[in-house]
C-alpha cells in the first residue's frame, strides 16, 4: 500500500503552490482539500504511487491545459518532476477546452469528451476519474446531510440538482461500459443511488 513518499509531498507541495489562495465552489475550505481527498481514496484501495500522483496533480494538469500549456510544458515542469505516467494519468481525465484539431469545444460537450477519452485510458486514469466522482459526491451528500437548504447545496453546483445528477449517473455508466469494475465503482454506485434519494 502506498504511504508517505517524498514524491507524493512534493506533488502536494506543487499542487498547493498551484492552488494558493482558491477555495472550494461555495466553501471556504482550501481547494488543496479536493486532491488531498483524492489521494487518500486511492490510498485507502491500494493504487501504486504513480496514481496517487496523478491524483493530486489531476486538477493542475487540467488548469495548466486550459491556460494554454503546450504538451512540451507539461513535460518539462510536471511529467520531469512527477514521471510520465502520472502525467499521462492525469491527461487522461482532464476536462478540455479544445479537441485534438485545436477546435473548441461547446460547454455541452466538455463533459462528454471526458467520458469518451476514458476509452483510450490507462487503469491508473480511471482509478484517478472514479476517485475524484467518489469523492465529489461523497461531499455533497455530506453537505445535503448537514444543511437545513438543500437547494443551496445543490445550486452552488453548474446546472444544479438535475446536471449535477446526470453527470455522475453517465460517469458511472461509463465506467461500467467499458468494463472497470474495480471495488471503487460499487463505492460511487451507492453514493450515486444516496444522492438521488435527496
Amino acid at each position: 500500500m502506498t504511504g508517505y513518499s517524498d514524491r507524493i509531498n512534493h506533488a502536494f507541495a506543487f499542487a498547493a503552490k498551484h492552488h494558493d489562495r482558491e477555495v472550494r465552489k461555495g466553501t471556504r475550505l482550501p481547494y488543496l482539500t479536493q486532491p488531498a481527498n483524492v489521494a487518500l481514496i486511492l490510498t485507502r484501495y491500494g493504487r501504486d504511487e504513480d496514481t496517487v500522483v496523478a491524483g493530486i496533480l489531476h486538477d493542475v494538469v487540467e488548469d495548466c491545459q486550459r491556460e494554454g500549456w503546450t504538451r512540451e510544458m507539461l513535460d518539462e515542469r510536471i511529467a520531469a518532476k512527477f514521471g510520465d505516467a502520472s502525467l499521462e494519468a492525469a491527461l487522461a481525465v482532464t476536462r478540455r477546452k479544445h479537441d485534438d484539431d485545436g477546435i473548441e469545444l461547446a460547454r455541452d460537450d466538455v463533459r462528454a469528451d471526458c467520458l469518451e477519452r476514458l476509452a483510450q485510458a490507462s487503469d491508473a486514469a480511471r482509478w484517478v476519474f472514479a476517485a475524484d466522482k467518489v469523492h465529489h459526491a461523497g461531499s455533497l451528500l455530506a453537505d445535503l446531510r448537514r444543511t437545513f437548504d438543500p437547494e443551496a447545496a445543490w445550486g452552488r453546483l453548474p446546472g444544479g440538482r438535475g446536471a449535477v445528477l446526470q453527470w455522475y449517473r453517465d460517469a458511472l455508466a461509463r465506467l461500467r461500459a467499458l468494463g472497470f469494475s474495480a471495488p471503487i465503482v460499487d463505492e460511487l454506485a451507492a453514493l450515486v443511488a444516496a444522492l438521488e434519494e435527496r
